[in-house]
């Protein structure tokens, strides 16, 4: 089994391609070990010394590393890891497992019209360095569109001027009732 790897702008997250699906929608954040009671294959990542992070997206797994770790050392850890778990035939995610990002149905229009511009314009392309942006809240009174930055996009130092320049311009742009963006913290 071949798994390409890919460095991402973030220097302490690096993006695994195994070659096969991961998740047919959305992402998953595994922040730490106690995140993961449904997802064995973040489960055995979390088990190599140094893993801070695992983060599931379409067709990659991105990896965050403890500050203090060297790729050179953990990377072929997490291949190994990655490796014996598909070669067992294992899931990424148990059959139990629910996804957080589920749309609600009670979504106003605007906050329609943001998710929709998230998925089909943003998504896939931070996508492509191994990070995520998902839709935290929409404050109306305020104007301002919270996001939550995943994976490669946590903690990148580019992450801020892809806020305010790239996502906060577009969202201006289509939704006019959108006036700042900002990262949301998590408490």
């Amino acid at each position: 089994m071949f798994i390409q790897t890919q460095d991402t702008p973030n220097a302490n997250t690096m993006a695994f391609f195994p070659g096969r699906v991961i998740l047919e929608k959305g992402t998953r954040d595994f922040r730490q070990a106690g995140d993961c009671q449904h997802a064995p294959l973040a489960r055995r990542l979390f088990g190599v010394e140094g893993v801070a992070g695992v983060m599931y997206g379409f067709d990659f797994i991105s990896i965050t590393k403890a500050p203090d770790q060297d790729w050179a050392y953990l990377k072929p850890l997490v291949l190994s890891g990655m490796v014996d778990h598909f070669l067992a035939g294992l899931p990424v995610l148990e059959d139990n497992a629910e996804n957080p990002e589920e749309s609600n149905a009670d979504d106003s229009s605007i906050i329609k019209e943001i998710k929709h511009l998230l998925d089909t314009r943003v998504r896939p392309s931070v996508a492509q360095d191994g990070g995520d942006i998902l839709f935290d809240r929409f404050d109306a009174d305020t104007g301002v569109l919270f996001l939550h930055l995943r994976g490669a996009c946590s903690g990148c130092p580019s992450s801020s001027m892809t806020l305010k320049s790239g996502i906060e311009n577009m969202m201006r742009y289509y939704i006019p009732e959108v006036l700042e963006v900002r990262a949301a913290s998590d408490l």
